[in-house]
């Protein structure tokens, strides 16, 4: 039999948290109740208006309304967490349309945050290429 360490009995509960939060639609809840005010974010691509870095929970928060503002998402598929010790991943496959430009697209990206003291300290995206 084996059992889980404490710091992954821990990630384990942030993680279905965030999975049961991003399955609701309810992205900034989950940034409300579960990432540390010194949360590190980072996107495989960055721009002059969105960097690829982003650091501390009002820049999250930000980045999280502006997506919501510039995109709409038509459905969802959201699997996982998968669990390490002290850090999870999460698949996402979103059928979003950019509001800016009516372009609908399938999105696909893969997410591993870390968790420290029962909150979410980083994230980071990856995205499929092909």
């Amino acid at each position: 039999m084996t059992t889980a360490a404490p710091s992954s009995t821990a990630t384990a509960a942030v993680a279905e948290e965030l999975v049961a939060f991003c399955k609701n639609g309810n992205f900034m809840g989950a940034i409300e109740s579960l990432y540390s005010p010194d949360i590190v974010s980072v996107e495989s691509m960055g721009s002059e208006t969105m960097p690829r870095e982003m650091r501390g929970i009002d820049a999250i928060r930000g980045k999280n309304k502006w997506w919501a503002e510039n995109n709409e998402v038509h459905g969802s598929v959201i699997e996982g967490p998968f669990v390490g010790e002290d850090k999870f991943a999460v698949y996402y496959n979103l059928d979003v349309t950019s509001k800016p430009s009516g372009k609908r697209v399938p999105m696909e990206e893969m997410a591993l945050y870390e968790v420290k003291d029962g909150k979410i300290v980083r994230e980071q995206f990856f995205y499929r290429t092909s």
